[in-house]
């Protein structure tokens, strides 16, 4: 039987296969930039309560997402393609942009949402992801509607695969329209899929699905054999362009 195991920063990450049924596979050690990155090239994730102990999870199935199977709603397409006529061009109400303001981004996603009084994205997850991206690997895209940041995500590129960690949304479709866009920034550097780490509704009518951990590994060892490509900050074009952004942001 699986137990689980404890961890100091010395101690190497355990094989994911020795995660406990539910998928937590070690307890302690740091959020350190090199830690995250030993434990994501591995499969491995931080997701604890503020004041609890560090918790590393490798959950099996996993979600993933892959790009090309990415769908859109009807309503959705249609706004896409409003945005589109107008990016841009300066009288674009909303913009997509990437890395223009990524410690806005990971505070709106830890905003409690509905009836939730508190976050996992707690100031020592933040202050963590914030310094993986000074470090160039944890990116952030912004959708901006009339130069306020209404919505956006988070997550981490290694090699070629991209982690997403969180999004949030203050306005209808803005965190959507914000994976939209990135599905295409990634898709012409060459990422093809995108992990999402736990089982949602949301995400399944996005596309994403459940596969197991071994098939989960295989992908992700074969993307880290690339470099990451590399990734920039500018104003995100439907094209998967990137470009500079020349917008008032609030």
């Amino acid at each position: 039987m699986a137990s689980l195991i404890w961890l100091d920063d010395c101690a190497p990450f355990p094989d994911p296969d020795a995660a406990l049924p539910e998928g937590l596979l070690a307890v302690g050690a740091s959020l350190t930039v090199e830690r995250l990155t030993q434990a994501y090239r591995r499969g491995i994730f931080p997701w604890f309560n503020d004041g609890d102990p560090i918790l590393w999870w490798s959950p099996n199935p996993r979600m993933v997402l892959a790009c090309n199977e990415f769908r859109a709603s009807h309503s959705l397409s249609k706004k896409l393609r409003q945005i589109a006529r107008s990016e841009g061009t300066p009288s674009a109400r909303i913009r997509i942009t990437t890395n223009l303001n990524f410690a806005a981004v990971i505070h709106g996603c830890a905003e409690p949402r509905g009836t939730q009084h508190a976050t996992w994205i707690s100031p020592a997850i933040q202050a963590a992801y914030t310094a993986w991206h000074h470090a160039g690997a944890a990116h952030s895209i912004e959708t901006w509607i009339d130069g306020e940041l209404a919505g956006g995500l988070y997550g981490v590129c290694l090699g070629r695969f991209f982690f997403g960690e969180s999004m949030f949304s203050r306005a209808n479709d803005a965190s959507k329209i914000a994976v939209a866009y990135l599905i295409r920034f990634l898709s012409t550097r060459g990422i093809s899929h995108i992990d999402c780490q736990q089982q949602t509704g949301h995400l399944a009518s996005l596309g994403a699905h459940p596969v197991d951990r071994k098939q989960f590994l295989d992908l992700l060892n074969q993307a880290l054999q690339y470099p990451a490509p590399e990734w920039g900050q500018g104003e995100i074009w439907q094209s998967g362009q990137l470009a500079r952004y020349q917008g008032i942001t609030r």
